[in-house]
């Protein structure tokens, strides 16, 4: 129920976020008429169709990605004719004439009004809405798909989407209600209530051809300035004690195991709950198994990670600084790998990352998720800071905030009566792969290859799952991307059968990284990387040299792109000159 509460209000607050702009056309075509038979169902229409499409989403699946497209393509044609039909009323009479007379034969038939046909015309105009509309990702919405993803399709998924759209379409109704008010006020006036209905089509097809030709994504991401993500954090945390506390959790008292006797510092970090086992580890690395008994007195903080995430790698230096500086005054870091992909599994894979990155502290290696559910965990970072009495204290969901977390590490530490004093954290050396995020021009929103979760796939060839198949490129728009040559597209990646194959994508950000993998026998896989049609010269990434050569020699993220100067839309493309390479998804920095 706590879950449900939450998606219904992370749909609500979608109403000030600039991704419903593209809907609010449509829903305002609405106002002045009847609620009961125009609004509303064309508002249960959108949320049903959002919800069923948003479902089958989680499931994954080609022929789900072919009949999102095909559903938009029908979508788009009919919001065309419903926006001419707003401007001419001859064209809305031509359009509506059958279906009066279908009304008129229904309320002859039935001896009642023929009420039938505009419900069913706005259940239709709301549906195609609802097959357009894509809402901002935000952590409520992240956190029902992420949940989807781990734990696979089910009710209660198809229930949180249901009521995120419910909440979306509760806000827009109260919107249609005060624009039914004016709507009404105008119509006392014919000429005023036909130049309202011509505007309102004008607005239908502008909003049409926006989101035909990509730039509604390009547009509304540059809208920063309104995200709902603070607020939708917010509501997260409001309830987290609820999500995270297990069924008869305690708090800590003097029967704890720590010594008797005043403390000296009493941190105000609240206690959010009994820290759970870390007993689901299938292996551990750089240490033996650690228990909770074992770290009692110890203040600990847990970093669930996953080695291909640019968002935890760029984590990395803080941990690793926090590790190396507290390690002696009581703390201990316990990275927790949290697979995302299927390879992320193999344990010489996750071996070989933590070399790579120059991780010295434990790991333990969460490859069935075990101690991801324990602790109720939706994100990827996230830092969960435990005291000494083995509660937990403090946690930090992504990247960021690093400084406040510093200074909640100083306090458990004090508090269990170690010597670190309140001193102002020092940021680590970052650089490379782990340099902070250009956050200010990141345009491109992570982008996944395999059906299962792929978007913006713009070859002009349809997706054919599991199965080889020749594509061809056209030129990509901002934020699309699309293959050339003969690949095989899976769930998780997209592999290439014969050599000489593409990838290309139109982006915006400072860095562009792709997470790469050798054929299944592990042979190394050259390739050549160009950014609008030449060699990236000094906008080369640190795993390519200036020409953009490069080679694929282990599962991992590879940065090809880091824009020296000014950041602006570049096309993207990586040619591979031996077959059998595995293409999994694209992030920016």
């Amino acid at each position: 129920m706590t879950l449900l509460i939450i998606a219904y209000l992370g749909g609500i607050l979608t109403i000030v976020s600039p991704c419903i702009l593209p809907v609010l056309p449509f829903v305002f075509s609405r106002a002045g008429q009847p609620f009961l038979r125009s609004a509303l169902p064309m508002l249960a229409g959108m949320a049903i169709t959002f919800a069923a499409v948003a479902s089958l989403a989680a499931v994954g699946g080609g022929w789900v990605v072919r009949a999102n497209e095909y559903g938009r393509l029908t979508a788009l044609s009919l919001l065309i004719v419903f926006g001419f039909s707003l401007i001419s009323s001859r064209i809305a009479s031509a359009i509506t004439q059958p279906v009066v007379d279908l009304g008129n034969r229904l309320a002859n038939a039935f001896g009642r009004p023929a009420d039938v046909p505009t419900i069913a015309g706005s259940m239709l105009l709301g549906i195609a809405t609802g097959l357009l509309w894509a809402p901002c990702a935000g952590p409520i919405l992240g956190l029902v798909l992420t949940g989807a993803a781990l734990k696979g399709a089910s009710l209660e998924t198809s229930l949180l989407l249901l009521f995120y759209a419910g909440g979306a379409a509760t806000s827009l109704a109260t919107v249609l209600l005060l624009g039914a008010k004016i709507s009404n006020g105008a119509k006392r006036s014919f000429r005023a209530s036909r130049r309202i209905r011509q505007l309102l089509g004008a607005a239908v097809l502008a909003s049409v051809a926006t989101i035909a030709v990509g730039l509604d994504a390009g547009l509304f991401a540059r809208l920063s300035y309104a995200s709902t993500g603070s607020f939708e954090q917010a509501v997260l945390d409001r309830f987290h004690v609820q999500q995270t506390v297990e069924p008869g959790a305690r708090v800590a008292s003097s029967s704890d195991g720590l010594p008797p006797g005043p403390v000296p510092f009493k941190s105000k970090l609240t206690v959010e709950g009994r820290a759970p086992s870390l007993d689901g580890a299938t292996a551990w690395l750089n240490s033996s198994p650690l228990t909770t008994e074992e770290l009692r007195g110890k203040v600990v903080l847990v970093d669930f990670w996953t080695y291909s995430c640019i968002n935890c790698i760029r984590t990395l230096p803080y941990v690793r600084a926090w590790s190396e500086r507290y390690k002696d005054q009581g703390l201990v870091v316990i990275g927790v790998h949290s697979p995302e992909f299927a390879f992320e599994k193999r344990i010489e894979n996750v071996r070989r990352a933590i070399g790579d990155l120059k991780i010295a502290y434990p790991i333990a290696v969460d490859s069935n998720y075990e101690i991801w559910r324990a602790f109720d965990n939706s994100y990827w970072p996230a830092f969960y800071l435990i005291d000494a009495k083995g509660q937990i204290r403090y946690y930090q969901f992504g990247e960021g905030d690093y400084r406040k977390t510093d200074e909640a590490i100083q306090e458990l530490l004090r508090e269990a009566g170690g010597s670190a004093a309140a001193s102002v954290p020092i940021p680590p050396q970052a650089s490379g792969i782990e340099a902070a995020p250009d956050s200010q021009n990141i345009r491109s929103p992570e982008t996944y290859i395999g059906y299962q979760q792929a978007t913006g796939f713009t070859s002009n060839e349809t997706v054919l799952t599991d199965e080889p198949r020749q594509y061809s490129l056209s030129e990509p728009q901002l934020n699309k991307w699309g293959l050339s040559g003969n690949w095989t597209v899976g769930a998780e990646a997209a592999i290439l059968d014969r050599r000489d194959g593409i990838i290309a994508y139109r982006f915006n950000a400072r860095d562009l990284h792709l997470v790469l993998g050798p054929g299944a026998e592990g042979k190394p896989v050259r390739f050549q990387v160009t950014i609008d049609g030449h060699p990236p010269g000094p906008d080369h990434g640190v795993d390519i040299d200036a020409e953009g050569n490069g080679i694929v020699t282990a599962t991992r993220l590879y940065q090809l792109v880091r824009q020296s100067g000014a950041v602006k839309p570049k096309t993207f493309a990586i040619r591979f000159l031996d077959p059998g390479v595995q293409a999994y998804a694209f992030t920016f920095g």
